[in-house]
């Protein structure tokens, strides 16, 4: 089990998703654009070795506008080494790495355009993580999409979608439930006709579901995941009061983490947590599992 955070480290000064506008698009802006974001990502992977935060999701924004027709850019082969050289770094210290594009990629989108762009991402974010170096269980996670008037026929049309997409796509691709449309049991249906491995996100999970409790369905999540696909990856959450229905908390509820940790025993996964304050929250769980005898401990080497 590896415990981590999404994307930003609050502590350390830099950002890995600095952008710009599109109008400003440069092949110079680009490139120091580019260099910059890689440098600040091995800051915080640096950081959380030291720490012993093995999970991390990279974010979207390392590479701007990567997937857009504008970028002609040829970041790939611009910055083949230093993405190397990150590979490197988290194959040896044991980190678990995933990306996660945003809400606008809709695997299951009846407009082609829409379709086409969201494939694009796909690559992009693929391209990341097959220039590090990383195996199959590094993941690229996304929601099943819109209903679009027919839930059963938005499924069919994700899963014949899915179907055509590129094979270094598909070995990365895992779906996860989400707080309004598709719950677990949907995602794990999902997995029954194409073997796309599941994230279960605890939080999503309390606000839809169908009358299970998380607890029982953890062994059909399990058991989506293969050999190659690692352990199972879980997001973990919960509601921030006084706030909108669905709006993550601000920092982890201590005595709530205890008791997932005790009560998940001996399932074993590594904890995304989807919580504002990210490293901070992230450092308050891995002293709350400090001797879970699940936790993966890190190396730290020449960090």
């Amino acid at each position: 089990m590896r415990i981590g955070y999404p994307c930003i480290n609050r502590l350390i000064g830099c950002t890995a998703s600095r952008t710009f506008r599109l109008a400003s698009y440069n092949e110079e802006r680009m490139s120091k654009t580019i260099a910059g974001n890689l440098t600040c990502l091995e800051k915080i992977l640096t950081f959380n070795v030291h720490h012993g935060l093995l999970f991390f999701r990279i974010t979207s924004d390392l590479v701007p506008f990567a997937s857009h027709p504008v970028c002609t850019f040829l970041w790939q082969e611009e910055f083949a080494v230093e993405f190397e050289t990150i590979g490197a770094y988290i194959r040896k210290h044991g980190f678990r790495i995933s990306m996660h594009p945003d809400q606008f990629v809709l695997l299951n989108a009846a407009d082609k355009k829409i379709l086409q762009r969201s494939i694009a991402d796909l690559k992009y974010q693929t391209q990341v993580l097959d220039l590090m170096g990383l195996d199959p269980s590094a993941k690229v996670q996304v929601h099943v999409g819109g209903l679009y008037g027919d839930k059963q026929a938005a499924i069919q049309r994700f899963l014949k979608q899915y179907d055509m997409l590129d094979p270094a796509i598909k070995e990365r691709l895992v779906i996860e439930n989400d707080e309004r449309l598709y719950s677990l049991r949907d995602c794990l249906a999902i997995h029954e006709q194409s073997g796309i491995p599941v994230i279960a996100d605890t939080f999503h999970h309390s606000l839809l579901n169908n009358g299970e409790h998380f607890l029982s369905l953890l062994p059909h999540v399990r058991k989506t995941w293969k050999g190659k696909d690692g352990i199972p990856m879980i997001d973990y959450s919960s509601q921030e009061p006084g706030r909108r229905f669905g709006a993550h908390a601000m920092h982890i509820v201590e005595e709530d983490f205890r008791q997932f940790i005790k009560e998940t025993m001996p399932a074993d996964f590594d904890i995304m947590l989807e919580i504002k304050d990210k490293e901070k929250s992230a450092l308050a769980a891995l002293d709350i599992a400090q001797y879970d005898p699940r936790l993966v401990i890190g190396r730290l080497g020449d960090a």
